[in-house]
């Protein structure tokens, strides 16, 4: 019979590194491809209303968003201070909104039209008037699916 000997003070080997850089740079491609860039750049002051009852949006691509408020300190001595309507990068007037969706619907897939919501996107200090005037042109349009952003939190005055 012959003796084995045990190693003495082998230790642990060290840890390859050689394929580091491929991981690196798998996960940097796989962020760059599912990362979303903000598409609009805001012009309106957005300071969403509170709301306790909130749900999300299940499909964001079948949503178009419609953003409503004063304009900002840099667009104020063009637009004035009293509240405006952006449809994407662009200021609009109300009559607008009609068109802005018909075209919009037009991009989306033929049998996901009916799911399409249009989200409005108001400050807290618009006024309802404005609000209910977009109801009417987005009534005009067929586009009867509403959204209306907001944030979380106890809503003004509310006793519970």
């Amino acid at each position: 019979m012959s003796k084995f000997k045990k190693k003495q003070g082998g230790g642990t080997p060290a840890i390859s590194t050689a394929s580091l850089p491929d991981i690196v740079f798998m996960l940097l491609f796989f962020f760059m491809v599912t990362t979303v860039m903000r598409e609009v750049t805001l012009k309106v002051e957005n300071t969403k209303p509170k709301a306790t009852e909130i749900k999300k949006l299940e499909r964001k691509s079948l949503v178009t968003y419609v953003y409503v408020g004063k304009p900002k300190d840099m667009y104020a001595s063009q637009l004035g201070s009293e509240p405006v309507l952006q449809l994407d990068d662009a200021i609009a007037r109300v009559n607008e909104i009609g068109n802005f969706v018909i075209s919009a619907r037009e991009e989306i897939n033929e049998a996901e039209r009916p799911l399409m919501t249009v989200s409005i996107k108001a400050d807290e200090n618009v006024k309802m008037g404005l609000i209910t005037d977009i109801k009417q042109e987005l009534r005009k349009a067929n586009s009867l699916k509403i959204n209306y952003s907001t944030r979380k939190g106890e809503v003004f005055g509310e006793e519970r």
